[in-house]
């Protein structure tokens, strides 16, 4: 079975193509930016698809690591209640469902007879205590509308439970930092989720590259008064904000760290800022694991900045982290970079989201 595992957002369309008799071997990949933009190649997903279609064989199966089913979790096979269900979701997660509504709908007409599985990220934080997963509003809003925390990234972090258990198996207590364009803080326990740092929406938790992280709400009436729309607001919180919002520079990691080098005050400022999220979240993790055997660092940041690494493990050294200088200035894709002595240990390890949504498509195939 050749699986198609489909990777979106609001401008981008990332795939691997993974073949499930061969022990899930990727045998091909590819991405594209900027879709719809006025300097992109494609107007459309619809139009990517097409592309990808006269590319490659079709596929016996797509996978979608689809994001905010609500009620349904858990990776199921693509059906109409699932499509109007993601359709109800799409307000709270408008940079991911629609995107991911749009390729399902091309993917049935083009390929009609070629089953789609959605992989839903909240799958993996299902064993997060439910205490841990209210905000304190009226019960009904969670009984009745799914108000609540739900955590995302769930291949990512069900990718880092196992392969951590695997290089470190008596690491029982894991705390995965996913630090990418989108960002996020996992507490895991035996290999099941009992943390995450996003909320309801992945907007929130760790700031973003340019989605704001946790907000307080009450500070809406602020800028209604100033005479800000709410669509304004919410147009400037999930792509003005960020990293991108506070430094003024870009949302990309690396050209705050160089504007930071070069004496630039707001871009030093962003990265303390970011630093202290990421650290605020390490730290609530730790609580609700009761303590921590390995901390993991995954995603474009987390795996490429040695800058983000250092000042975030450097204060925790109460906790015993303590960072080796020298392995963390030396880039390899997975490695140990704490000393070789007793105590948590510090780990980098790759992610590989596609390899789980193939897994999970297989399983629902019955494959």
């Amino acid at each position: 079975m050749r699986i198609l595992v489909a990777n979106l957002g609001s401008t981008s369309f990332k795939f691997k193509v993974l073949d499930a008799r061969a022990n899930f071997a990727e045998t091909a990949r590819g991405g594209y930016e900027r879709i719809g933009q006025p300097n992109g190649e494609f107007a459309s997903h619809a139009a990517v698809i097409d592309k990808i279609l006269t590319q490659f064989p079709p596929p016996d199966a797509i996978g979608f690591k689809a994001v905010h089913g609500g009620p349904i979790s858990g990776a199921v096979r693509v059906t109409p209640e699932v499509v109007r269900t993601m359709q109800q979701f799409a307000d709270v997660a408008p940079a991911h469902n629609p995107p991911y509504l749009a390729a399902i709908k091309a993917f049935a007409i083009k390929l009609p007879k070629v089953p789609q599985v959605a992989a839903f990220e909240t799958a993996f934080h299902q064993t997060i205590p439910l205490a841990r997963q209210l905000f304190a509003v009226p019960y009904e809003w969670f009984e009745k509308h799914g108000v609540r925390r739900y955590g995302f990234h769930g291949a990512s972090h069900r990718y880092i439970a196992g392969r951590t258990h695997e290089l470190v198996p008596e690491a029982r207590r894991v705390i995965n930092c996913h630090l990418g364009g989108s960002c996020s803080v996992c507490g895991i326990v035996d290999q099941k989720s009992v943390y995450n740092s996003f909320g309801m929406t992945a907007q929130s938790g760790v700031m973003h590259n340019n989605r704001v992280g946790d907000f307080d709400t009450f500070a809406l009436l602020k800028l209604t008064a100033l005479g800000m729309s709410q669509a304004d607001i919410f147009t400037a919180l999930s792509k003005q904000s960020g990293l991108l919002g506070l430094s003024g520079v870009s949302n990309d990691l690396r050209d705050i760290e160089a504007a930071a080098k070069q004496g630039n005050a707001r871009a030093k400022l962003t990265i303390d800022a970011f630093v202290e999220d990421i650290r605020r979240h390490v730290g609530a993790a730790m609580v609700a694991c009761n303590g921590v055997d390995l901390l993991c660092f995954t995603g474009g940041i987390g795996e490429n900045s040695q800058l983000v690494r250092s000042l975030v493990c450097q204060p925790l050294e109460f906790a015993g982290i303590a960072l080796d200088p020298a392995l963390n200035a030396t880039r390899s894709a997975e490695k140990r970079i704490s000393p070789d002595k007793p105590g948590p240990q510090i780990w980098i390890v790759p992610t590989n989201e596609e390899l789980v949504v193939a897994q999970q498509t297989a399983s629902v195939l019955g494959n």
